[in-house]
């Protein structure tokens, strides 16, 4: 396990989510909130009906809500709408999808092919795979998981056998024996992961529990998450731009220290993540309040809100959390209260959820494989090996690199929830919808890294105003979002573009609302222009991102915009967006019918 694992902590996050200040929105929509709800984990128990369509959606706890039988019939024909699916519109779409889905796998297999001209740009960037196929690893955070997925699995396989063995030891089960025991497996962990850069860790992670736990009152105390908040970023750029100490810095004698590297000597690189937990623990503890129900909550919005004991605060469980072997290395992300509430009132996993996400997990990760042994459009990316090819074919260039950037992040969350979910610790799901299924910028940022979108939605989004105060609070958000990726202009660019972008659909969203225009004919198809100018946007803003950069965006935008064949191009594709949008809506609707509502 290399350095590079830890920016798996979603590129780290690499197109992080951030809150959304009001869900996406759709033709004959239900009532609608002000701000995005928290999402739990996987129902443990959705699979009882016979798989359907919306099945390929991964389910969370929040999502089905059943009929209200007291419900008038009137209510419930309102709140679902007739199928569309078998009416002569869609089975055009369906024709549409058989043909024009082919068309996307086979640009980016024919570009990738050795007879094709630029081949030799980039074949040097390609390596032995599977069944005498080259394979596409030249993606630095994927190929740091991928060759490093025997020693995840044997670490994840040693910490659950412990586990279990510990668990039956114990006569009496209890918070205090199971934190204890995360913590001391934890310490050897990060030693054996850090090396002596371990000592560094624990040492900052020791201030930060002292200084969480001043008593702050009066104008200091309205300022004080601010102050965590700022302060722990502060530490991010102080390791950063120290690169992580050196121990021979401060005296020659102790630099023998540094040889001491562990598996993971960049420790720097994935605090990102440990950082966020930091500011949970301490603004957990400052927003305490005394908890006089009796009632243990196990619902995940609960958990969240509701303050453990003071007593549950101390140093060790503090530790466990931060350092919580199946989470560290990438998450997903858990805030402190939630995890503690699950610790003392263990989570009920059925055996039929952790294997059905076990069968995800796996299906991702042959998908991914299938990908990089005949898609070479990362490498095609990285030597800019576009030369001669068509508008057509640099756009899938581009869409592919997406739908990479999704999958090395899936997979490694996926994984690391799974080991989670084994140790019977339920944190929220990072992917809820496919990258392709997507038309709301507010409902996209929503659905990716789910948990990061809920940590800042807590932490972040609402103290600072929220839907009270959205345009102010999402740029803020947004500009938090970057930095704590990286101190880059590229992605501080990402970070306002998608700021920016975010202001049509709200506008939109208040000028055409559903309450006054949903019962026109047109409602639908005007809702579907506006999700293809969405994907439009977000595909730009992403490709700029983490991509292609600014300069591989010109060169796209010359392409498209520049020539006859370009601009059909565009046109073409706009029809398949409103196709593809129009898709979306029926799903979402049949999400409905079965009474889900995943709220992205």
């Amino acid at each position: 396990m290399m350095k590079d694992i830890h920016e798996l902590n979603g590129l780290r996050v690499r197109a992080s989510p951030s809150p959304s200040p009001s869900p996406s929105p759709s033709p004959n929509p239900s009532k609608m909130t002000s701000l995005p709800s928290p999402v739990g984990s996987s129902s443990p128990s959705q699979m009882k009906h016979s798989m359907t369509l919306t099945d390929f959606t991964i389910s969370i706890s929040e999502s089905s809500k059943p009929p209200d039988v007291t419900s008038s019939s009137d209510n419930i024909n309102q709140s679902r709408s007739k199928s569309r699916w078998n009416t002569l519109e869609f089975r055009l779409y369906t024709v549409a999808f058989a043909l024009v889905v082919p068309i996307m796998i086979w640009i980016p297999i024919n570009l990738s092919s050795t007879s094709h001209p630029n081949y030799h740009k980039f074949d040097h960037r390609l390596s032995p795979g599977w069944f005498g196929y080259k394979v596409d690893n030249s993606d630095a955070q994927y190929r740091t998981f991928r060759s490093n997925l025997i020693p995840l699995l044997s670490l994840s396989s040693i910490y659950l056998l412990s586990s279990y063995i510990h668990s039956r030891l114990i006569t009496i089960p209890s918070l205090e024996n199971r934190s204890r025991f995360i913590f001391t497996f934890s310490v050897i962990m990060i030693f054996i992961l850090h090396g002596s850069s371990a000592f560094k860790v624990l040492i900052i992670l020791s201030l930060n529990y002292y200084v969480s736990r001043i008593s702050v009152t009066g104008p200091i105390k309205k300022i004080w998450p601010a102050i965590l908040v700022v302060g722990n970023m502060a530490i991010l750029f102080a390791n950063e731009r120290n690169q992580g100490y050196k121990f021979g810095e401060l005296h020659g004698s102790l630099g023998t220290l540094d040889t001491w590297s562990g598996l993971l000597p960049r420790w720097h690189v994935g605090f990102n993540i440990t950082m966020m937990r930091m500011v949970s623990y301490g603004l957990d503890y400052l927003w305490r309040q005394q908890n006089t129900s009796q009632e243990i909550p196990t619902e995940y919005r609960k958990r969240v809100t509701t303050s453990v004991s003071d007593e549950d605060y101390g140093f060790i469980n503090y530790m466990s959390y931060c350092l919580y072997p199946p989470l560290y290395i990438a998450g997903p992300i858990i805030t402190f209260n939630d995890f503690i509430w699950q610790l003392r009132n263990p989570t009920t996993i059925q055996y039929k959820a952790k294997i059905s996400y076990a069968i995800r997990f796996v299906f991702s990760f042959l998908t991914m494989e299938s990908m990089l042994h005949t898609m070479y459009v990362v490498a095609i990316k990285d030597t800019k090996a576009w030369q001669g090819d068509s508008p057509a074919e640099m756009s899938m260039i581009g869409f592919w690199n997406l739908v990479v950037v999704w999958l090395k992040l899936l997979i490694p969350w996926r994984f690391f929830r799974l080991w989670a979910l084994l140790d019977g610790m339920d944190p929220p799901e990072n992917m809820i919808r496919c990258v392709a299924n997507n038309y709301s910028t507010l409902g996209f940022w929503r659905s990716w890294h789910r948990s990061y979108n809920l940590w800042v939605v807590r932490y972040i989004y609402i103290p600072v105003g929220g839907s009270k105060n959205a345009i102010l609070a999402t740029g803020l958000v947004f500009t938090f979002v970057a930095l704590w990726h990286d101190l880059s202009f590229k992605l501080l660019a990402w970070g306002w573009l998608i700021s920016l972008f975010i202001l049509p659909e709200l506008i939109a969203r208040k000028t055409f609302s559903a309450s006054k225009y949903d019962h026109n004919w047109w409602y639908r198809h005007l809702c579907a222009i506006g999700g293809v100018i969405n994907i439009l946007l977000m595909m730009s803003a992403n490709l700029v991102g983490f991509v292609l950069g600014l300069e591989g965006m010109k060169t796209l935008l010359v392409e498209l915009t520049s020539t006859v064949s370009g601009w059909l191009f565009m046109l073409f594709a706009c029809c398949c967006l409103f196709i593809a949008v129009q898709v979306m809506f029926e799903y979402r609707e049949e999400e409905k019918r079965k009474g889900i509502d995943r709220k992205c």
